[in-house]
């Protein structure tokens, strides 16, 4: 048995990672021609070729998360039908490799592959994605999103805040601040505009270089704005870089620690955090879809053919793999349209896959 998981590991690890290799050298290309572009834009502030290269370079990690439950299938699926071509699995079978047996020692190894895409989706990729987002804001001077930046908000005792971050720099400072204070009857209290702004070690943000505006009203007073420029001013939140980087960069970049932490924050706010938790719970499932795949490629090896068909087959693996990422893609945004359950939105591609992928073992493997 050990002879027989080191002939069918080596085989499906090597095939999957030669796969991965090639669809990651694609995607480089494209990512590669999309930068050069970035750098005939912006070449004069220096974001040259070098920095293009590195910028793509720390995408890959997030390639492979995305790619690798496809790659897995692809793989799987040549050694599985390569093996039954050339009569070896066959062998396998009459060595004492039953149905289970085999089912057991892929899921092994799937089991394997799903820690490896956990790892590289929650700590490698998003550091990367951060670190690159950082290294071309060097050069366009800042990270935002759209016309108006980021927006969050956060309750108070006595209020209520909405905040406004026009863009994030590369040191992490806020640029362009407006901060809208409410109180418990929802009527603006005062307005903070900074031009810019950091992370204090003490809950609080330092804003540096604006104006605060306070209106005052009520039943027995004067209606009255008053208007102050200030150099520095100490505004105490629990909003942490980590929310604002949340708020500013993609949420599937986010690792799964962040994204809860977030969602909490949201939560406490009264904010929407649909979206979030969609992708909260597909960073959850995500990496077991790699162990439906492997299970789907099983009935690959019970399949009788002689000459050719390996070619058909991975085609149809690619085919396969590719409906299993626009069909987790549509899921998410009719999740996120039609307000189903998070959980669910998440885990209904892979419980679809896996029926298929059980349904093809029991007839291919166990009736026949």
């Amino acid at each position: 048995m050990k002879t027989l998981r080191k002939l069918l590991y080596g085989e499906v690890v090597t095939a999957v990672a030669l796969v991965t290799l090639a669809f990651i050298a694609l995607f480089f290309f494209f990512d590669v021609v999309e930068e050069l572009q970035q750098v005939t834009r912006l070449g004069a502030s220096g974001y040259q070729v070098p920095q293009a290269l590195i910028y793509v370079a720390l995408m890959i990690p997030a390639h492979v998360y995305e790619l690798f439950p496809i790659t897995v299938l692809i793989g799987t699926i040549f050694v599985m039908a390569r093996l039954a071509r050339s009569s070896e699995f066959t062998i396998l079978r009459t060595s004492g490799l039953g149905p289970w047996k085999a089912l057991r020692t892929l899921m092994v190894l799937g089991l394997g592959f799903v820690l490896f895409t956990f790892a590289v989706g929650d700590y490698v990729a998003p550091l990367a994605d951060k670190t690159a987002q950082l290294l071309k804001s060097r050069f366009q001077g800042k990270i935002s999103v759209g016309k108006t930046g980021a927006w969050l908000k956060e309750k108070q005792a006595y209020g209520s805040y909405s905040v406004n971050v026009g863009s994030l720099a590369s040191d992490a400072t806020l640029k362009d601040i407006r901060v809208y204070e409410f109180d418990n009857q929802g009527f603006v209290v005062s307005l903070t505009e900074a031009k810019t702004g950091t992370f204090g070690s003490d809950e609080s943000w330092m804003l540096a270089n604006g104006e605060r505006t306070e209106f005052t009203s009520g039943p027995n007073q004067i209606p009255k704005v008053d208007r102050a420029a200030f150099d520095t001013f100490r505004w105490p939140t629990q909003i942490s870089a980590e929310m604002v980087a949340a708020a500013v960069l993609r949420p599937e970049r986010m690792g799964t620690i962040d994204l809860f932490q977030y969602i909490r924050h949201l939560n406490a706010n009264g904010q929407s955090a649909q979206k979030y938790e969609i992708q909260f719970w597909k960073k959850v499932f995500y990496p077991l879809s790699c162990l439906v795949m492997v299970v789907l490629s099983l009935p690959f090896a019970y399949l009788h053919f002689r000459s050719g068909g390996i070619a058909s087959y991975t085609f149809g693996g690619v085919m396969a793999g590719i409906s299993f990422v626009l069909l987790n893609n549509v899921v998410n945004d009719l999740g996120n349209l039609q307000g189903w359950q998070p959980w669910i939105t998440a885990a209904l591609p892979g419980m679809i896959y896996s029926f298929f992928s059980l349904a093809a073992f029991t007839w291919l493997v166990l009736r026949r």
